[in-house]
């Protein structure tokens, strides 16, 4: 992991910063030698001279610091990999992108079945829990939140609470365009990241 965030930084700084702000929807600092990049709404410095990524807020700071293992390195990646294009808001299981069958099984599953089990009969709950990071509402099941981990990678979340037939269920779905902003293993790490702001106390 630390080789992979050593290379990203070296990779970034020799970035044209601004062919960067356009592909990722970032802004940049000269004076600073900085990126600022908004992360589930959240504004993140990517200070590339130090080799930093910072922000103050402490819903944020539990981003990038108890979840650094998933986040730290996916901003990176973002900023180096990103495409200047729209999300289509048609939306797909991980089973069903290339690489789907690492969310099928062992430490990559994602833990949607907690997610399912903490709001079984608080939608309410559900919904402000997303809106922390975020998160807008959407027209699915009982509820649905829109998180935006980075500004082109749109993540859908979606619960069914418990009734008398079926215990609750909790869905994550991307944009189709997911796959054009993010190498597989970084999109799962996004993956898990805003899988776990939903059940951060």
């Amino acid at each position: 992991m630390k080789q992979g965030i050593e290379q990203a930084w070296t990779l970034l700084a020799a970035c044209d910063p601004q062919d960067v702000c356009e592909r990722a929807e970032a802004e940049y600092s000269p004076e600073e030698g900085s990126f600022t990049l908004r992360v589930l709404g959240f504004p993140v410095v990517v200070d590339v001279a130090a080799r930093a990524i910072k922000l103050s807020e402490q819903d944020a700071e539990f981003v990038l610091t108890k979840l650094a293992y998933f986040s730290r390195l996916s901003v990176l990646y973002y900023l180096l990999s990103s495409q200047k294009l729209e999300p289509t808001g048609q939306l797909v299981k991980p089973s069903e992108l290339k690489a789907g069958q690492i969310y099928l099984k062992g430490s990559h599953l994602l833990p949607l079945d907690q997610i399912a089990v903490r709001f079984s009969c608080d939608p309410e709950g559900f919904q402000a829990q997303a809106a922390r990071f975020g998160g807008q509402p959407r027209p699915y099941g009982d509820r649905a939140a829109e998180l935006r981990p980075f500004p082109r990678v749109p993540i859908t979340l979606i619960l069914w609470v418990e009734d008398d037939e079926f215990p609750a269920r909790s869905y994550l779905l991307f944009d189709e365009t997911c796959e054009c902003q993010l190498p597989p293993d970084i999109l799962w790490s996004v993956a898990m990241l805003c899988a776990l702001v939903m059940l951060m106390n």
